[in-house]
Order: structure tokens, then sequence, then C-alpha cells
């Protein structure tokens, strides 16, 4: 018997891994005698897709079952998927899992083409579906199963997985291998201690199972093997065992300092030792603040002690460990003055990044248990997002979400965390009011056919400096506006070099054994060429700018700098001017004589610099 499983993605990324279905496929070595007659096959589409070029594919695979995960983004092609399957193929087995499974049965069955749904933890379910379709019986009625039987709901109770290490590893039973994706899901724990009323993670198996460390140590070795360069932990609060956590933090800072690791972190949980462990790690850190206000977080069962919160960001912004924070606008109580300050608040400890959404009524959470009571109005279909609340007006509903996507061009897709707040301060306006000149400007930039939705980080960075020349000077703050633009441009090379693979670098013979000044070079495509207002050492001693003081205290005399990428780190060279030009010089067509020649560079000086240019990285011979 052949079972095909399908995962449809939101869009091509990192995370677009099928882990949920190589979850259910490994499962099946439980049961020796089933997983010698059954045949699973894993398929990935995404969003938006060809739905018969989908059936095409999984139909040529001559299957009696197919299942598919459901989740908020993939409902209406998931439908449609079964729906042309049922057209297709009249007599076949068609059933889904996942969130949307559990948490709308009967929305989800009435009028579709699936004959059954798999709810909650879907190992075990699964197994007893399989192992009764190769019995030739019905799927439905298996555990943690869901059907309808002439208009009524009617469903068996699942059954969790009591201690998650007798499940097999995807990974370890090579279901899934991370070298076929350019990142991986890594699954630590399942459940959720907390009840946020919003949250559909601690519904099912109350409480937290995790998996041994055993396992995970192997995990860790099958992951750093295959080269995978991203890992997104999921663990809704990883840092809750303190002790456990670190012990992980070790291992992968012995193993595995070369991939970038996502973690799940909640605040009140971070101590200093932690602090420097992840600082210590490849990875950044996503924290849950929702709102800044405590009397907000209480109505959804949160709790947020804003003084505490701040130390222990102050302990991370201390460590160098990078994190960022989720906000929800339109939770019960919220308002648009509120969102504001929780902008205000957030983005004042310095965040590398904010993601920001609206309240989203999950069905089957508390919270949309009780949304008539508090006056909720919210779409009946995904995404669920809100609409209006008391407190909260659609109209103010549009104006966060403009806030909110100003907030991820200009400060965490514009990597504006180095300098946003100088420049607020220098302006005399507060986070969120900066913001609203943000997206007043942007939305004056599309009426003009600018600001498009496939923004380049170029592109974002162009807007910054267009956006801040307009500011600065509609606020009669020019004479600030220099150094402003000098922040905004250093980080962007900064940031463009991090992200930039080194060039190969040349070995001391290779260039003892050349005529550098008879030789072609230019400019790696890595490195950036950089003239700042002001002198570059200047601005980095400063470390965080106070524009005014520091523009009391320097004089703009220019500067010029490379900043390039070598060995995993970013370097700033500050340049004469002389050896700048020579740099520009280098165009890969004239010998670098030449362009040292045509910079005033004396023979011995250039070949020196040159020697040095090209041990770094900086330039690359023509070949």
């Amino acid at each position: 018997m052949k079972v095909v499983l399908v995962a449809i993605h939101p869009y091509p990324s990192p995370q677009a891994v099928p882990l949920a279905n190589a979850c259910l496929a490994a499962y099946l070595a439980t049961d020796e005698e089933l997983l010698a007659r059954v045949q699973v096959a894993l398929c990935d589409f995404f969003v938006g897709g060809d739905v018969a070029a989908w059936v095409d594919d999984i139909l040529a695979r001559d299957p009696h079952a197919v299942g598919v995960s459901l989740y908020l983004w993939n409902r209406d092609d998931a439908r449609a998927m079964a729906d042309e399957l049922r057209r297709r193929a009249p007599g076949l087995n068609i059933f889904a899992g996942g969130p949307e499974a559990t948490a709308d049965p009967a929305g989800l069955l009435a009028g579709s083409s699936f004959d059954f749904l798999i709810q909650g933890e879907g190992e075990i379910p699964f197994l007893d579906v399989v192992g009764r379709l190769d019995a030739g019986e019905p799927g439905r009625g298996a555990v943690g199963t869901a059907w309808l039987d002439s208009g009524m709901l009617r469903h068996v109770p699942a059954r969790p997985i009591r201690l998650l290490d007798t499940a097999p590893s995807p990974l370890l039973t090579g279901v899934i291998d991370p070298s076929g994706y350019p990142g991986i899901l890594w699954q630590l724990a399942r459940g959720c201690d907390f009840s946020c009323e919003y949250c559909f993670d601690d519904k099912g198996e109350r409480g937290v199972r995790r998996y041994s460390l055993k396992r995970i140590d192997a995990e860790l070795d099958v992951i750093v093997r295959s080269g995978v360069s991203q890992v997104f932990v999921l663990d809704s609060t990883f840092n809750q065992d303190r002790e456990r956590a670190k012990k992980i933090l070790k291992m992968i800072r012995a193993r595995a300092p070369h991939i970038h690791f996502h973690f799940e972190v909640r605040s009140e949980f971070i101590d200093r030792e932690m602090a420097r462990l992840f600082a210590r790690v490849t990875c950044s850190l996503q924290i849950g603040l929702q709102s800044a206000d405590p009397k907000i977080l209480r109505r959804i069962r949160r709790h947020l002690d804003l003084d505490d919160f701040r130390e222990r960001i102050g302990l991370l912004n201390e460590s160098g460990a990078i994190f960022g924070f989720d906000l929800i606008y339109g939770l019960p109580g919220d308002s648009l003055a509120a969102f504001r300050r929780s902008l205000d608040f957030a983005l004042e400890l310095y965040p590398n990044h904010l993601d920001i959404f609206p309240l989203a009524i999950l069905p089957g959470t508390i919270l949309a248990s009780r949304a008539p009571l508090e006056g909720l109005e919210h779409r009946a279909t995904p995404p669920y997002t809100l609409t209006s609340s008391p407190t909260f007006s659609s109209s103010d509903l549009e104006r966060a979400a403009r806030l909110a996507e100003a907030c991820d061009i200009f400060y965490t897709r514009g990597r504006a965390v180095a300098w946003f707040n100088s420049v607020a301060s220098a302006l005399r306006l507060s986070p969120s009011a900066l913001l609203d000149e943000c997206a007043a400007w942007l939305d004056d930039a599309r009426q003009k056919g600018g600001g498009g939705p496939d923004l380049t980080d170029q592109d974002i960075w162009l807007m910054q400096r267009e956006f801040l020349d307009r500011i600065f000077r509609r606020r009669k703050r020019t004479a600030l506006l220099s150094l402003a633009l000098d922040l905004v441009d250093y980080h962007y090379y900064f940031a463009a070099a991090l992200l930039a693979p080194p060039p190969p670098l040349p070995t001391d013979r290779e260039l003892a054994g050349r005529d550098l000044l008879g030789t072609a070079f230019f400019l790696a495509p890595t490195a950036r060429l950089a003239h700042f207002s002001y002198e570059i050492v200047d601005i980095l001693e400063a470390g965080e700018v106070d524009l005014a003081s520091f523009r009391d205290c320097f004089t703009p005399s220019g500067s010029w700098a490379v900043i390039y990428p070598r060995a995993g780190d970013v370097y700033t060279e500050p340049l004469l001017e002389s050896y700048a030009k020579f740099l520009q010089g280098l165009d890969g067509a004239d010998r670098a004589g030449a362009a040292a020649s045509r910079a005033g560079l004396g023979r011995d000086e250039a070949r020196e610099f040159l020697d040095f240019a090209a041990a770094e990285g900086i330039v690359v011979v023509v070949t």
C-alpha cells in the first residue's frame, strides 16, 4: 500500500521543511509488519501553485491514501487539492491533519472532499489509520480521528506519545535528509506550560514533554554532518528549563559554531550565564513581548514585569546576543495609543528586529470562545484577523498595520537597530512617531510609483537616505543630517558585507611570486568602498551616538574606509584618500600600476598596500 503525505508551504524558505509528515512516516517503524507492507512518500508544494500539477504528481505515485497538513496559510489550497483528487480518483482515501483540523473539524469537513481528519498529535492516529486501510477497513473511527456521520461530527479521542524518545527520529532514521533543504526544523520539545488565551500551543496534552539530551546529541551530529546552514528550533520556550538549555547551547557551541540557530525564549528565564552562552552561539532569539501594557496582557493570561523585562533584555544587550520581539496589536483592551506605547518600549530596548502581527482569533482557543463577550469582530475564515473591537476601530487597525509595515521595512529589513533611536532622538521624535513619519513617506512614495513589494536591501537603504534627507530638512535639523547618513551608510555596508560569502584568499606564496603592479585587479564584490562626511574611526569609537553631542565635538572632515568580510567577521579598514582612489581605479582592465600612478601613489607603497588588500580579500585578481 502507498500513502502520500503532502505539505503545502507558504513559500520557499529555510523553514519549508515537512517535519510533521516526516514524523508520521518515521513512526511506521514502530510496527515492523506494517512497515514492510506500506510505502510513504512525502510531497512538498507551495501556496498559490498549480493544483492540477500537484494532483498529477500525487496520482503518478499510485497512492491508496493521501494526507495533507492543514495550517492557516494553506487551508484553501489544500481543500482545492482534495476536491481535484476526489474528482480524478473517486475511490481515493483523503484525510488531513494539523492545527486547522484540530481547531475547526466541522468547518473543514462540511462540503469538503476529506473522508476524515486526524486531530492533535498525529503519530499514533496515523499508525492506526494506516493499519485499518491496509486491512481494508475505513480510516474513520481510528484513534484521534474525526468525521461526519449524517451531518453529525463524530470523533475518537487522540492518544499522545507519553515518552517522546519512543517515537523514531525523522533525522536519525533518514526519513528526512537535512542536506536536501536550505534549513531544518529541529524539534526539542512538544507542548507548552503557559495558557495564553490567543494561542493554540497548549491545546491537547497539557504541559511540556521533552526529548532526551542523548537523542538531541545524536540529531545534532546528523545536522552538523549535513552541511545545513540554518536550524529553527521547535520548542515554545527553549530556556524554561535553564540548565537543560545551557547544556544544549554548550553542545551547539562546541560542534556547530558555523550553523545559525533560531530560538524562541521567554525573558524571565534569561540569566547572565545564559545571555553569554547565546552570544557565543551563532543564533537569534525571538521573545514574545506582545504588548508593553501589563493590564492588557493580564486579560489574556500573560504576565509582564516591565522592570524585570528591561533588566533581562539588558543582559542580552551587554552580552551581544541577537534578539527580536513579537508584538500583537488588537488584543482585548488594546488601542492604537497603547500599541504606539508598546512600539516605543520595544524599540528603546534595541531589538535586532520586530515581528508585528494583528490579533488572530484562532478557532479552538480560549479567546475565540469569549470573543463575542469582548466585542472582538474578526474574519470567520483564515487568517481570522481582528476587524474591530470596542477599543480598536477598523480605521485604527489600518493605521496600526501601516506602522507595522513601516517598522518592518525601515527598521527590521533596513537593519536600523544601531542608529534608529539616535536618529529619533536627534529629530525629537519618539520611535513610534518616527515610524509614523516613515509610514506617511512610504504612502507618498507609492503614489509616485516607488516602494513596491519586492524591495531589495539596496532599495531600502536608498529609501532610508531619501526619507531622512526629507525629514531632517523639514524639521530644521539639517546640521545633523550628514552624520545621520554616515550611520545609515556604514551599517548598510556592514550588513551587506556580513551577508556576503568572502572570496577565496590567495596564499602568501602565490602573492610573493606575482608581479602585483603588473597584474589586473578589481575590487572584490564583497568589499564596500565607502566615503563618509565624518571620520569613520570617530564614529565607531563613539558607540551609541548622540548626534548633537558628536557634532559639537567633531568636524565633518571626510573619510574613506573599505568594509569587507573575512573568516566569518566583518572588518572596517580606514583609508587615506589616495588608497581609496587606488581601489576605485582597479577596474580589472588596466594593470594595478597604472591605477596607482593615477592615484598618486609611489610604486613601493602601492605594492605594499596591494599585497595587504589581496591577502585580505579586498581585491581579486582578474582571471
